[in-house]
């Protein structure tokens, strides 16, 4: 654990948003994190606000990194975007056997995970392991990346629950197809991978059904409380918070381009329609803020009795996580409606920041209406499904 004081990386967060805003452009240009953005975050340490204390982590609360995720999208959510998923997969590996965590950081303490968590690949059982093929979209931050968590089937006949599995690789065994091109979150470099026939050891492996048990090898090692919340809940609100840094920073634009701006002949900040814009953008702002804080600190309560977070209560959650990005994406829409045709100009940052939350919002973790059907499922009692993601 760190002898920081813990509110030090807000601090740090704000400090690092003028060089994250001054490479953007770059970022968004070659469709990947600009160098130094990276380094920047990678010097202030938050890729390793949730990696475990082993290998050199600070294992803080994931609330307050989410705090920092969302200072991040003030400046760049496509930064913010590939530190809530980094930051995710660090978390991750205290499920898995410590000697994960040696290969990753045991040569490279800094080193930077991605992950593409669908289940695309195949993974052969072998004599000490598994043998990887297969091709995965959407890896968000693989460019920079020295491993990557990928999502496979183990090779059967008649797959169960147990076959579903998460499998490390290192850079030397996945390929990057660069085919990253999106109107939004465009810096994310979310370009496919591709492993051909790797070997990947047994300890490199862990059951996506541990994962929503909250179970794993490593936690034999890792006793922090913050590694017995689940990981479905972690990963989603790695990627609904980002949104919610890119609406405050669209919303401080039009507060100070509606001082400057009439409309009709009358000034943009007197139009109450505009005021109620600003308003319901402060409150999906709030809100966001609140789900978080809540949830994190129900699971944290679950976690330090030894319980496991009941399923209901995670379908409530994942569902209120999923909202966060609506709530973000439609408070944006208003303000871009009211910022009129200069709202459209690259001289402003109003269509940039609606693509970008926009994109967030398509993810499969932040549809709204899938974990509304979910909960509702749940709510009428009917049998439970199969989500590994919870």
């Amino acid at each position: 654990m760190s002898a920081l004081c813990p509110t030090e990386f807000l601090s740090r967060a704000r400090a690092v948003g003028p060089t994250l805003a001054r490479h953007a452009a770059e970022g968004r240009g070659q469709y990947r994190l600009a160098k130094k953005s990276l380094d920047a975050m990678r010097e202030a340490g938050f890729f390793r606000l949730m990696q475990p204390a082993r290998w050199g982590g600070f294992e803080l609360p994931p609330p307050l990194v989410y705090e920092v995720e969302m200072i991040v999208g003030e400046s760049d959510m496509s930064a913010a975007w590939v530190l809530g998923v980094g930051g995710v997969v660090a978390w991750l590996m205290a499920l898995f056997d410590a000697r994960a965590g040696d290969d990753v950081w045991g040569g490279d303490p800094g080193a930077i995970l991605c992950c593409a968590l669908r289940r695309s690949g195949v993974a052969t059982p072998v004599a000490g392991g598994y043998r990887l093929s297969g091709r995965w979209s959407y890896a968000s931050g693989c460019d920079h990346a020295g491993w990557a968590a990928l999502g496979a089937l183990r090779a059967t006949d008649e797959p169960r629950p147990e076959d579903h599995l998460l499998v490390l690789v290192p850079r030397e065994n996945f390929e990057i197809v660069d085919c990253w091109r999106a109107p939004g979150l465009q810096a994310t470099g979310s370009n496919d991978i591709v492993v051909k026939d790797a070997f990947v050891p047994a300890h490199r492996v862990v059951r996506m059904i541990d994962n929503l048990n909250c179970v794993g090898p490593g936690l034999s090692t890792h006793r922090a409380a913050i590694y017995r919340l689940p990981f479905g809940q972690v990963f989603a609100a790695g990627v609904s918070v980002a949104a919610v840094g890119a609406l405050r920073a669209m919303l401080d634009a039009f507060v100070k381009a509606a001082g400057e701006r009439k409309r009709v002949g009358a000034a943009l900040a007197d139009d109450p329609d505009a005021q109620l814009a600003c308003a319901e953008a402060e409150g999906a702002i709030d809100m966001a803020r609140m789900i978080v804080r809540r949830n994190f600190g129900e699971m944290a309560d679950f976690a330090a009795r030894g319980e496991i977070t009941p399923i209901p209560a995670r379908l409530l959650y994942k569902y209120q996580l999923s909202t966060i990005t609506r709530a973000c994406r439609d408070a944006a829409l208003k303000i871009l409606e009211f910022s009129g045709t200069a709202g459209l100009s690259a001289a402003h940052p109003f269509s940039r920041l609606m693509a970008d939350i926009t994109a967030a919002k398509q993810h499969v973790t932040n549809q709204t209406a899938l974990h509304g059907r979910d909960l509702g499922w749940s709510t009428l009692g009917l049998p439970e499904r199969m989500d590994f993601m919870l």
